[in-house]
């Protein structure tokens, strides 16, 4: 950073966009996160409808000294999405959408949530990894890694990144627009490809590569209670991570309920039985399959939000060696005693795709894992305040103990699916990475404007 745009002083700001503050009626909403454990009271809420107002947003709580966090699909699982007495710069109204059927790119508002990107990109017969879950933004999920059903088939959601539009803090109270891609702040786009989102500036908007996809097989086979769990588990970890690269499945097991999707893309029903055969041949499962569009089969297997439970507290783990029967005991054992019916643990394959960096490299860290896993408990119910409560401490030391139990046969964690207990949490979810990230901070936002609990610290810190 040179010494003159250090000493850069701006006029002062004015919030615009569409503004929340504590006395407007729909403050309690906005300020509101999917997961309703975390609550707080934020001094402000900038609902971002243009660049421009991010700009000011930034610039405003430089000027006033406020703390400040960057929103987007509101799912931050730790809830550091939301400050109290601070301003959330929210950018879930930027929705535009341009797509490039020739050059094969879409670039994208970052207000997108998932389902929305699916189905607008499906409707050209194009795709981009996503998770899948809809309702999470598509740039907090890209940003830390992102992965789903076409992982092993497209490889990483950051990996088809290729620009960004974003928003960093500049000189003593200041903030500028910079366009990053392979050719312009090339360091930075290797940071926004795995590194989590709120760490450098506030993106506005991403530029991918899309890949041409038509159809897909998607199966879903369901086994009553959790008998099969340890066969089922067995016959998955040893074929899944090594099948056809198309073919991206997820293993959910609940208290009383065994589940495997599947997504075979460009494939047929036949071929998709016959990769899963040696899981579908452990007991007697139920099996559905449908051939479609992605965009309607993503569409399909949503589930309302107003469906699930209002509180949750997950774990992330990745897996490099097969789980021993030993570990998978002790899934068993934590699902036969789940606090609650939706509490799960679930786990999805990684190979394929996933072991390719693209052209200039991403930061995020797990590619040699196999898969990867998340046990989850979730309680209360949605919209009622301090609903749940009574069952919190049982579920969250159900979680820690949970994780605990296998940590011996995992290695690092999901920067979008963080823990606030964790210790070595840096090098977990970043690895060998947290050194160039932390140089990469330093340089981009020197006076750590952007910080939370679990924030990447600039290197001179």
């Amino acid at each position: 950073m040179s010494e003159g745009t250090e000493s850069v002083k701006c006029p002062p700001a004015r919030l615009t966009g569409r503004i929340v503050r504590p006395d407007d009626p729909d403050y309690a909403k906005a300020s509101l996160g999917w997961d309703e454990l975390f609550v707080h009271y934020p001094l402000v809420i900038v609902y971002a409808q243009k660049t421009q107002d991010v700009v000011n947003a930034l610039t405003w709580a430089r000027q006033h000294d406020v703390a400040l966090r960057v929103r987007s699909g509101g799912h931050s699982l730790e809830g550091w999405s939301n400050v109290d007495n601070g301003i959330v710069i929210d950018v879930s109204e930027l929705k535009s959408a341009h797509i490039d059927t020739t050059a094969r790119t879409a670039t994208v508002g970052a207000g997108l949530s998932q389902l929305q990107a699916v189905t607008t990109l499906a409707q050209k017969n194009l795709a981009v990894t996503t998770g899948t879950e809809g309702s999470v933004g598509l740039t907090g999920a890209t940003l830390g890694g992102g992965f789903g059903l076409l992982t092993r088939y497209l490889g990483m959601a950051c990996d088809s990144l290729i620009g960004a539009e974003i928003v960093v803090a500049e000189g003593a109270d200041c903030a500028k627009v910079i366009n990053v891609d392979l050719e312009n702040h090339s360091d930075l786009l290797w940071a926004l490809r795995g590194a989590g989102n709120g760490n450098f500036g506030i993106v506005t908007s991403l530029t991918y590569e899309v890949t041409p996809l038509k159809s897909v097989t998607y199966l879903q086979a369901t086994w009553d209670g959790i008998g099969d769990l340890q066969g089922v588990f067995e016959a998955w970890q040893r074929t899944a991570p090594v099948a056809d690269n198309r073919l991206g499945t997820q293993l959910e097991f609940r208290r009383n309920q065994s589940l495997l999707f599947a997504v075979l893309a460009e494939g047929t029903p036949t071929e998709a039985k016959k990769l899963l055969a040696p899981i579908l041949s452990v007991g007697n499962p139920d099996v559905t399959v449908q051939v479609g569009n992605w965009g309607d089969v993503y569409a399909a297997f949503q589930i309302p939000i107003e469906d699930e439970p209002a509180n949750w507290k997950f774990c992330s783990l990745f897996t490099n060696t097969p789980f021993p029967r030993t570990a998978i005991s002790v899934i068993a054992s934590f699902m036969r005693d789940a606090p609650t019916g939706d509490s799960n643990f679930f786990t999805q394959a990684f190979g394929g795709a996933v072991r390719k960096s693209p052209r200039g490299g991403t930061s995020f860290p797990h590619r040699d894992a196999l898969f990867y896993s998340e046990p989850g408990a979730g309680w209360g119910k949605r919209g009622v305040p301090g609903s749940g409560n009574e069952l919190t401490p049982q579920a969250q030391a159900w979680i820690a103990e949970f994780n605990q139990a296998l940590r011996p046969y995992v290695n690092g964690a999901y920067v979008n699916v963080p823990n606030i207990g964790m210790q070595n949490w840096e090098t977990a979810y970043w690895g060998d990475n947290l050194d160039r990230l932390r140089r990469i901070k330093a340089k981009y936002d020197p006076r750590n404007v952007f910080q939370y609990e679990q924030s990447i610290p600039p290197a001179f810190c």
